[in-house]
């Protein structure tokens, strides 16, 4: 069986397990040991017994409101995998490992961004799950690539070339109210039964087999809005149009959401 077929099988599985409310016995028994198992940080959420299911435990939402800093902010809890500048269209998935943003960011127009920054942030299973706005952006269209689920941890970034590319994903072309173009992109990977926009019912991410593009007129979403979740941890993608910021996050650290990554150099 191909890697593609299997892995996708293998994350729908997971995907209808984790989704399923057992008896609430049985389901406290699970998210306990979930939670157990990798030393979970509940300080900010529910009580895991209070979860009908283990998705909706690895889609907890915050119960205790977050500070907002100034200029972009983190849009998740998560590992900065690789930040820098592109190389007229090149960027790193991590420290030796190339790929094209033109292969990536397919049906849309990635010069907008050449030279400019970027930020990998790396989800894990432990981590909060939901991603928000990292600035008030208009969201002018969405482009959903089926893929690959390949795992999208450090050791899977460091062996596999083009491993963005070849996984699923959901590309967000965004404009600040200063005109500059930013990208948010939404990689799947292995168990993420699914990415969720809560602006876009239409997307069904691991079930789509055709590149589908949905257009905006004037969707504009605030800085530290909730944007979406994915029910597993995987990664997202930020990249800036040259000169719209600078970058104050460096890699291998963690950033939690809310949190400064970059100084816009327009204002806000």
């Amino acid at each position: 069986m191909k890697k593609r077929v299997l892995s996708n099988i293998v994350s729908r599985g997971f995907g209808k397990f984790a989704s399923h409310r057992f008896h609430p016995l049985l389901q406290r028994f699970i998210n306990s040991s979930y939670v157990k198992l990798l030393k979970l940080d509940m300080d900010e959420f529910k009580d895991p017994n209070e979860y009908e299911s283990l998705n909706a435990l690895f889609t907890r939402a915050l119960q205790k409101r977050r500070d907002i800093e100034d200029g972009v902010i983190a849009p998740t809890d998560s590992l900065i995998t690789q930040v820098g500048m592109l190389q007229h269209n090149i960027a790193l998935q991590i420290k030796g490992m190339q790929y094209s943003i033109d292969n990536l960011l397919r049906e849309c127009d990635a010069s907008r961004i050449y030279n400019g920054e970027y930020i990998n942030c790396y989800l894990s299973p432990r981590d909060y799950h939901r991603y928000h706005m990292p600035y008030t952006l208009r969201i002018k269209r969405v482009v959903h690539i089926p893929g690959k689920l390949y795992p999208v941890n450090l050791r899977y970034l460091r062996k596999k070339f083009n491993l963005f590319i070849e996984n699923e994903r959901v590309i967000l072309e965004c404009e600040s109210q200063e005109g500059k173009t930013i990208f948010i992109v939404l990689v799947g990977a292995l168990n993420v039964g699914q990415m969720t926009l809560v602006f876009e019912s239409r997307i069904e991410t691991n079930r789509a087999k055709e590149i589908a593009i949905y257009e905006y007129k004037d969707l504009w979403l605030q800085k530290g809005e909730l944007l979406g979740y994915f029910k597993m941890g995987s990664t997202v993608l930020l990249f800036f149009e040259k000169d719209f910021c600078k970058l104050v996050v460096q890699s291998n650290t963690t950033v939690k959401f809310g949190q400064q990554i970059a100084k816009v150099k327009y204002g806000e």
